[in-house]
C-alpha cells in the first residue's frame, strides 16, 4: 500500500473513532501472550499487520475496511478480534453488511411494539363494527318510527 493509502484509511477511521497502526507479528502475539488472549497469540502472522482498535459500532468500522478494500486491491483484512473472540476475514466482511446499530435498535423496538399495535387495531376494528352495527339499528328505527 501507498503512504497515501494508508493515510486514506487511517482518516476514515479516525473519523469513527478508531485507530489504525502497524506493529510487527511477534510483538501481536508477545502483547496476545502477556494478556492472556490465547486465540490471538496463536495466529500465525505473515507479511505486515496494522491493528486497528477503536470504540463504537463495530459494524460502522467494518463497512469502512470492506468498501477500502473494494477500492484498493493491495488491502485485504487477515482476521478480527471481538469481545474476546477471533473471527475470520469474512465474518469481518459480513459484519460490514449489517446495518447500523441505530437502525438494529429500530428494527428491534418495532418488532417489540408490533403486538400491542396489532392489539390495539384489532381492538378498534371490533369497537368500529360494533358501533357500525348500533348506528345501523339506529336508522331503521327511525325509519320504522316515521
Amino acid at each position: 500500500m501507498t503512504v497515501k493509502d494508508f493515510s486514506d484509511i487511517r482518516g476514515e477511521l479516525a473519523k469513527n473513532s478508531s485507530k489504525c497502526r502497524v506493529f510487527k507479528n511477534r510483538l501481536i502475539r508477545k502483547a496476545a501472550e502477556l494478556e492472556g488472549i490465547k486465540s490471538l497469540s496463536e495466529l500465525v502472522l505473515k507479511e505486515d499487520t496494522a491493528l486497528i482498535t477503536g470504540e463504537g459500532d463495530v459494524g460502522v468500522v467494518a463497512k469502512v475496511l470492506a468498501d477500502f478494500a473494494k477500492t484498493n486491491n493491495k488491502f485485504n483484512p487477515k482476521f478480527g478480534f471481538l469481545d474476546g473472540a477471533v473471527i475470520s476475514a469474512a465474518d469481518v466482511m459480513e459484519i460490514s453488511k449489517l446495518p447500523s446499530k441505530d437502525i438494529l435498535r429500530a428494527q428491534l423496538l418495532g418488532l417489540l411494539q408490533a403486538p400491542s399495535r396489532n392489539l390495539a387495531s384489532i381492538l378498534y376494528a371490533k369497537l368500529s363494527q360494533v358501533v357500525n352495527v348500533l348506528n345501523n339499528y339506529k336508522e331503521e328505527k327511525e325509519k320504522n318510527t316515521k
